[in-house]
C-alpha cells in the first residue's frame, strides 16, 4: 500500500473518531500529532475505538480483515501508534500488497 493511500485511511479514521470526542480532544490531521502516548488525547476507550476504525477501513480498502492492534505495540516509544506519521508509514509497510 502506497503512502498516500494509508495516509487517507488513517485521516478517514481520525474523522470517525473526532465525531465522539470534544474539541478539545480531537486528533490533528498532522504527521506529528501524538495518538497513543503521555501527550496524546485518547483515553484507553479512544485508543481501541481508533484502532478499531483504523482495522475497519484498512480491510475495506484491501477487500479482507485486517489485524493491526498487537497490545505490545502500545507500550513502546517506537510504537507505530506513537504518532499519525508513524502509523501512516506503519499501515503503508505492513499492508503492502
Amino acid at each position: 500500500m502506497d503512502q498516500d493511500r494509508a495516509l487517507r485511511i488513517v485521516i478517514e479514521s481520525i474523522d470517525v473518531v473526532n465525531r465522539q470526542l470534544p474539541a478539545s480532544r480531537r486528533l490533528q490531521k498532522a504527521p506529528e500529532t501524538v495518538i497513543v502516548g503521555a501527550a496524546g488525547s485518547l483515553d484507553s476507550l479512544g485508543i481501541i475505538n481508533f484502532v478499531m476504525t483504523l482495522e475497519e477501513k484498512a480491510g475495506e480498502a484491501l477487500g479482507s480483515p485486517v489485524q493491526l492492534f498487537d497490545e505490545r505495540m502500545l507500550g513502546e516509544e517506537s510504537s507505530p501508534f506513537r504518532t499519525v506519521g508513524m502509523l501512516t508509514a506503519y499501515l503503508a509497510s505492513i499492508l503492502d500488497v
